[in-house]
C-alpha cells in the first residue's frame, strides 16, 4: 500500500484541530546537495521523520508545514542555494512558537539541516524561558557522513528516487566533519569540495535509506517520549547519541 502521511496541519479544518496537540515542525533548507541530490533534500528528510514520528507518538500530533529555508551560508557559493541566515531563521522560529502556543500544547522542531542547529540552540531556550513548551531534535544518525554522501543519498533513494541522479554522483571530501569544520567556517563548502559533496555516495541504496529512516524515527520517538531536554532545548534520550546531522 502507498504511504499515507498522518494528519497534516495544512490540510486540517480548524474545528478538527485537537485540543492542545503536540505539533511537529519540520525545518529544512534549500541548498546544494552535490550534483546528484535535489536542493530540498534536508526538507524532504525532516518532513519524513516528522510524519512517521507523528504516527508512532501517542495522542493526535499534527505535522506543520515544513520551514523550507534555513541558515545555509556555507553553501552560498553554489547556484540554487537560498539561505535566510541565523537572525532571520531565529525570528521565524520565535514567532512560529509564539503563534502556535495560542492553541498547541507543545511544539517540537524536527531539524534536517546541521546549519540550523546554532539557531535552534539559542532560540528554543529563549522561548522556554518565556514559558512555551517547545524543544527540538535533529535527524542525524550515528556514523552518518556530513553532506550529500552515502547517508543522505540512501535516504533520498528511498524517499524521492525520481529526484536522485546517481549517474552524476561523485566522491567528495571524506574527512570527518570535525577535521573539515575550520575550513568550512572560514571559507564555505566549495573551498573543501568543488562538487559540494562531503562524503562518498558510492554504495547508497533505497534499502539502506529505509533502514536509516527507521532508525531516525525510532530515535526521535524515544527522545520525545523520554521528555528530557538539555540546556540547548534539545530533546535527548537516556543518553545523548553521537550523530551527524544531514
Amino acid at each position: 500500500m502507498p504511504y499515507e502521511p498522518p494528519r497534516a496541519l495544512a490540510h486540517t479544518v480548524w474545528p478538527a484541530v485537537p485540543a492542545r496537540p503536540l505539533v511537529l515542525v519540520p525545518v529544512g533548507s534549500t541548498e546544494q546537495h552535490g550534483p546528484h541530490l535535489p536542493l530540498d533534500t534536508d526538507s524532504v528528510i525532516a518532513r519524513a521523520v516528522a510524519e512517521r514520528a507523528a504516527e508512532a507518538l501517542p495522542g493526535e500530533p499534527l505535522v506543520a508545514p515544513t520551514v523550507p529555508y534555513g541558515a545555509s551560508g556555507e553553501h552560498a557559493h553554489f547556484p540554487g542555494t537560498v539561505s535566510i541566515g541565523h537572525e532571520a531563521l531565529r525570528a521565524v522560529v520565535v514567532e512560529l512558537v509564539r503563534s502556535l502556543s495560542l492553541w498547541a500544547g507543545s511544539v517540537i522542531f524536527v531539524n534536517g539541516h546541521g546549519g540550523n542547529t546554532a539557531t535552534l540552540a539559542t532560540a528554543v531556550p529563549q522561548l522556554r524561558e518565556e514559558g512555551h513548551d517547545v524543544a527540538w531534535t535533529g535527524c542525524g544518525v550515528p556514523g552518518g557522513d556530513a553532506h550529500a554522501g552515502r547517508t543522505e543519498t540512501s535516504l533520498m533513494l528511498h524517499l524521492a528516487p525520481g529526484n536522485v541522479h546517481m549517474d552524476a554522483a561523485v566522491v567528495g571530501d571524506t574527512r570527518p566533519i570535525a577535521a573539515l569544520m575550520p575550513d568550512l567556517v572560514a571559507h564555505g563548502v566549495r573551498a573543501v569540495s568543488p562538487s559540494g559533496v562531503l562524503g562518498d555516495p558510492t554504495g547508497a541504496s533505497a534499502e539502506e535509506g529505509r533502514r536509516l529512516l527507521d532508525l531516525m524515527v525510532s530515535h526521535t520517538v524515544r527522545r520525545i517520549g523520554a521528555g528530557i531536554t538539555d540546556g540547548r532545548g534539545q530533546v535527548v534520550g537516556t543518553s545523548v547519541e553521537s550523530e551527524v546531522a544531514p
